[in-house]
């Protein structure tokens, strides 16, 4: 299997790979230590995906305190791709403890966290730079300006947004339009068979703003991969990242618990993993233009890649969609076509568009 169809990200003309590379875990120091890998594992892993076709790569300043973006640096450039890679980094978390301007979205930090992936990098730009977070209190208009002289210097060719509210990205994307400064082109969310809380604004916001959805996590950390179980006293059991040294102390709901053996038989019955399936379905929900898949190993990124090998039948599709679902709460029960063919329509049958309207007029072969 390759990843050799690419789709435009977002309102842009950067054509990426519908599964991207996530190497938070190419090395060994900072936070994410216990599992990350040396650069001989990185190699073989990273080499596994453009050797498929990918051309998408995802890294963080932040990622294992910096290590990830110079081994990823000195992976393209042994490997002589630069040009042909879509070269992706985040800033906004803290590089230096103390300093109060050492982190957050400020343009004084922007910039600097900037040039310093690119000394990390050692390249003179990055093809996508995302702010990695929303730090609460730096005026938007602050940072589309920084963006836009960033691009405009060259030092960045296309700008997007990760883990911000819905509300702060439309804002964000209609100020850049109103004032002819560089667009948002991508908005990366974490986003699963179990977490699908973003499908609520996120996503309808990026469909109507042109901004592609770059989905983290899509095995939701591992727990779709059905290696894990529950104890007799409800506590994870099994060998893994989110057991281990280290794990972050979430909770699990019975309702993604109950979501396990519908992904397990959608799994049986079209011959593939629970993995696969997680991707696949991830990978192809509207509005995402890419995935993000991480790997330990070149064989656990080949079952990845290979996630977009077969199609999910519309009836499997929506069993998994029911098993998922999260119902809609507050006023967002307002929004729903129940309600508002009760309330608002008065019966009558009322659509956006009708069946047929949006495909292309000229069907080019």
């Amino acid at each position: 299997m390759a990843l050799d169809d690419y789709y435009l990200l977002g309102r842009s003309g950067l054509r990426v790979s519908r599964l991207a590379l996530g190497t938070m875990n190419f090395g060994q120091d900072g936070f994410h230590a216990p599992y990350g890998k040396t650069e001989d594992e990185a190699r073989a892993i990273f080499r596994a995906y453009i050797d498929a076709g990918g051309n998408f790569i995802d890294t963080a300043d932040f990622y294992t305190a910096g290590e990830s973006e110079r081994i990823v640096g000195r992976l393209i450039a042994e490997a002589g791709v630069r040009e042909r890679m879509v070269l992706t980094t985040k800033a906004t978390n803290s590089v230096d403890t103390g300093d109060p301007n050492a982190g957050g979205n400020s343009r004084k930090h922007l910039i600097r966290a900037l040039d310093d992936s690119l000394r990390r990098l050692g390249t003179d730009y990055v093809d996508l730079f995302l702010l990695h977070t929303w730090d609460r209190i730096t005026p938007v208009d602050e940072v589309l300006r920084t963006l836009d002289d960033l691009s405009r210097s060259g030092k960045i060719r296309y700008a997007g947004l990760s883990d911000v509210p819905s509300w702060y990205a439309a804002r964000a994307q209609t100020l850049a339009d109103a004032h002819a400064l560089t667009p948002m082109v991508s908005l990366q969310l974490p986003y699963s068979l179990i977490e699908r809380g973003v499908e609520t604004e996120h996503v309808p916001m990026a469909q109507q703003l042109g901004l592609g959805v770059t989905a983290w996590s899509p095995l939701g950390g591992g727990f779709l991969t059905g290696k894990y179980q529950r104890d007799e006293s409800k506590r994870m059991a099994g060998e893994g990242r989110l057991t281990g040294d280290g794990a972050a102390g979430q909770s699990w709901t019975d309702r993604q618990w109950d979501l396990l053996p519908t992904v397990r038989d959608v799994a049986d019955k079209l011959g593939v993993t629970m993995a696969q399936v997680a991707v696949n379905w991830a990978a192809t929900q509207p509005g995402v233009a890419s995935a993000i898949v991480g790997a330990s190993n070149p064989a656990q990124l080949e079952s990845s890649i290979a996630a977009l090998g077969f199609e999910l039948p519309a009836e499997l599709r929506t069993r998994l969609d029911d098993a998922s679902a999260v119902p809609p709460s507050s006023v967002y029960r307002m929004f729903t076509p129940e309600y508002q063919g009760w309330m608002v329509s008065t019966g009558a049958k009322v659509a956006d568009k009708p069946a047929g309207y949006h495909p292309p007029v000229v069907n080019w072969r």
